[in-house]
This record gives structure tokens, C-alpha cells and sequence, in this order.
């Protein structure tokens, strides 16, 4: 029994059952190459000067360890061409028995002749090529796309004959050229239309105006398009004006909060289990996903099932999402904490409202907003004092520990105040 994965070297001496003795009497022509590896391992082990079995050891330490380290590096799958490409045939009436007509691979007649030699390494290097705007312009689109909620290709996911044509050609084209002019520069691309005049117009308009019917779907741009951040961005926002958000980049997925047995209900294979730690508050983009189970936090607000693969995304207003934003651990967690840096950042209680709004809104409230957070707070702060234990339930909600220096009925009552900021139609929509 070893301990370790042999070689196939030492496999092929442990096969030879020939004692030494025997192979030692034995002719060395008609000896084979494991007869001969057993010899060799024999008087390394047993003949061998001292200097020589050390290094030996340490060979085999060596070759060990390499081993392990070339296993433990990730792998990817890659495509090669074979040096003898295969026979390949029309099946008649897609029968794998009815062999028709022999056909050879061949690309489209308009870009075979910019192609070398014809292979799917040179149609992946034009792809990406400057001489194709194809790919830059689909790229643009899905950007602008989750910008503005609609491409400028209605149907980015069908640049097609049976596709939308682009409300702004000339635009797309810049944005294309551009696109490859920057080395394919992604955030550049994100940094261009978030500083533009188009972006950056009011998104406030009147049904009754003339800009509304002279354009009811806003494809002259002629205001910035409300709408509803995605699922991972309402949760992230959360997290980020909270202070709990994990900005590390990279890294395994990882398991977030979850209600108990949701998995094993609908998948009836195993359970939950749950991280702990920051792993806990890493961006919605690491969290774990099980298609027959997704994050019902995310699903609730449309996230993609990710059974098919889905361009747009789709955008709905349901009762379900409230209930999550006011009951999920995911937000009572994070008001606590948005409340906690407000009392201890501010002394009065109009200016801790005041940074608490400007946390999740970016803004301050105005008159008639803050004094109705100022009744939430004082209704609030009357419950929790009659209710003590109460305040304290809520308070333990979450695995990040509530601040023990902080009055327990008045960090429960700002708590409740900041879901309440949290579920504004405002937090959760770009203007």
C-alpha cells in the first residue's frame, strides 16, 4: 500500500515479479526495460554510495512535489485542429446511419478570403479584428443597454435581418470604432456614456408634454429612461451604504444568507450551507447559483434563471420585492449597520436622518421628507421602548454583532427608519 500515486515507472518495476537474484544471473540482452528499472531502483536502495541515494530521495521529493503543484494549477479545455481532419458527411434526413454526400469546413464566401488559412483560430482572430464591426457594435450595445434599459439595437440579442435597426446608427458606429480604438477599454466604454450630456439629462417628464408623445418610448433619448436597478446592484447598494460590502476582486463563489430548507424543498438533494464571515457580504456577482434553487433574494427582483441565456432583462414591479427589501436578513443587517454609523457619526437626530438618506440616496431630504422621518423615528422609538425584547430580536438579525454601546430601543427604531430609506422607489431606481 503506498501512500502516494505511483509513477507509471514504478508501476511498471512493482509488475515485474522476478526476484533480483534471479534477474541478476539473467542476460542483459534479454532483459526488459522494467526488469532493468527493477535493478537500477534495487541498487539505489541497497548498493548505491550514500551521496548517490540522498540525491536520489531528493529526486524523488522533488518530482513529488511537482507533481502536486502542476495538479493543483486551474486547467481550461482547448481546441486544436487534427493533422488528419476527419470525413464528414450530410446525414440524410439527420440519420447518423445515412451517410449523404462528403462536405469540408468552410467559412462564409465574404470573409474567407481575409482568412490565412481557414480554421477556427482565424475566424476567432477576425472576430475580434478591426476589419469586422460586428462584434464591437454588439459589445457597445449590451453596454449602452444596461445603461439606459434598451440598446441602441432594441433587440441586442438579434443584430439580424429579423433585429430592430439602431435608433442611432451614426452613434453606434462611433461607439464601435471607439471601442476597438481603446484596446477594447470596458470601463473606458462605462466612463464615456456615464459622463455624456445623454446620460446625464433629468429623467422627470410629464405624459401630457409634448416630448412625451412626440417620443412615448424615449428612443430619441430625449430623457434619461427610469429604471429599476438589477437585482445584484439593489443588493450591493445595500451593502455598500451599509459599510459591510466586500470590494475584493476575484475569488470562489460563495453563499449568502438564505431561508432554511429552501434547497432541499426544491431539489431534495442536501442542504444549505450557509458561509460566514465577509464571505457573507461579497458582491452579488459571487453568489453560489443553483438552477433547480436560485438566490430567492435575487430571483424576487428578476434575476436571470440562467436555464437559457438571456440578453435583455426583464423588469417587474410585484409586492414580493417590499417584502423582501423589509424582511430579507440581507437589508434588516444592513439598516442596522447604515443606522449604527449614523449615531455614531452624528449627535442630533435631524442630522443622523439627514446622513442616513444621503447614504442610500445620494441626496439630502427635503423639508416635508425629513419630517416625515422624523415621525417614522419617533413612532418607532415609542414601540421599542414599550417592547424591549422585541428591539432586541431585531437587533440580532444577521451575523455581523450589533454595537453593545449604542441605547437597544434606539438603534432598533433608526434601524427600522433606514428599511424604510431602503425601500423607497427611489433607492431601488436610477433616475
Amino acid at each position: 500500500m503506498y501512500s502516494r500515486v505511483v509513477a507509471d515507472s514504478e508501476a511498471q518495476i512493482l509488475a515485474v515479479a522476478t526476484l533480483v537474484r534471479e534477474l541478476l544471473v539473467k542476460p542483459r540482452a534479454e532483459l526488459t526495460e522494467s526488469e532493468k528499472g527493477k535493478l537500477w531502483g534495487s541498487f539505489l536502495e541497497r548498493a548505491a554510495p550514500i551521496e548517490v541515494r540522498i540525491t536520489s530521495i531528493a529526486l524523488l521529493a522533488a518530482q513529488v512535489a511537482l507533481e502536486k503543484f502542476e495538479r493543483s494549477l486551474p486547467t481550461v479545455m482547448v481546441m486544436e485542429e487534427m493533422a488528419k481532419p476527419r470525413e464528414s458527411h450530410v446525414l440524410l434526413r439527420g440519420q447518423y446511419d445515412r451517410p449523404g454526400d462528403k462536405v469540408n469546413a468552410a467559412l462564409p464566401a465574404e470573409i474567407a478570403h481575409k482568412l490565412q488559412a481557414g480554421n477556427r483560430l482565424d475566424l476567432a482572430k477576425w472576430l475580434v479584428s478591426p476589419e469586422n464591426p460586428l462584434t464591437a457594435r454588439v459589445a457597445v450595445n449590451r453596454i449602452w443597454q444596461m445603461h439606459f434599459g434598451t440598446g441602441l439595437v432594441k433587440t441586442g440579442e438579434d443584430f439580424g435581418t429579423q433585429g430592430d435597426f439602431p435608433s442611432h446608427p451614426e452613434l453606434l458606429d462611433w461607439l464601435a470604432t471607439e471601442f476597438i480604438a481603446s484596446g477594447w477599454d470596458v470601463k473606458g466604454m462605462h466612463r464615456l456614456i456615464v459622463t455624456s450630456a445623454v446620460y446625464r439629462q433629468s429623467s422627470q417628464y410629464s405624459v401630457l408634454s409634448t416630448q412625451y408623445s412626440a417620443d412615448p418610448e424615449n428612443r430619441l433619448l430625449s430623457r434619461f429612461p427610469r429604471q429599476r436597478l438589477s437585482a445584484e446592484m439593489i443588493r450591493d447598494q445595500a451593502l455598500f451604504a451599509s459599510g459591510l460590502l466586500v470590494e475584493r476582486e476575484g475569488g470562489p463563489s460563495v453563499k449568502p444568507y438564505q431561508p432554511a430548507g429552501l434547497w432541499n424543498e426544491l431539489s431534495g438533494v442536501g442542504d444549505y450551507e450557509q458561509d460566514t464571515g465577509e464571505k457573507l457580504y461579497r458582491r452579488g456577482l459571487y453568489t453560489y447559483w443553483k438552477r433547480t434553487s436560485p438566490p430567492p433574494g435575487l430571483s424576487a427582483f428578476d434575476a436571470f434563471a440562467r436555464e437559457t441565456c438571456w440578453v435583455r432583462e426583464t423588469r417587474t414591479n410585484t409586492p414580493l420585492q417590499a417584502l423582501t427589501l423589509l424582511n430579507d436578513i440581507t437589508y434588516v443587517e444592513a439598516s442596522r449597520k447604515i443606522a449604527e454609523r449614523c449615531m455614531k457619526e452624528e449627535k442630533k437626530t435631524n442630522a443622523r436622518l439627514s446622513l442616513a438618506f444621503r447614504r442610500v440616496l445620494s441626496r439630502a431630504p427635503t423639508e416635508a421628507e425629513a419630517g416625515i422621518l422624523l415621525r417614522a423615528l419617533n413612532r418607532q422609538l415609542e414601540d421599542f421602548r414599550k417592547n424591549p425584547d422585541v428591539a432586541r430580536k431585531l437587533l440580532a438579525v444577521g451575523e455581523a454583532k450589533a454595537d453593545a454601546t449604542l441605547d437597544v430601543a434606539e438603534l432598533a427604531a433608526y434601524s427600522a427608519v433606514c428599511r424604510l430609506i431602503l425601500n423607497l422607489d427611489e433607492a431601488v431606481t436610477r433616475e
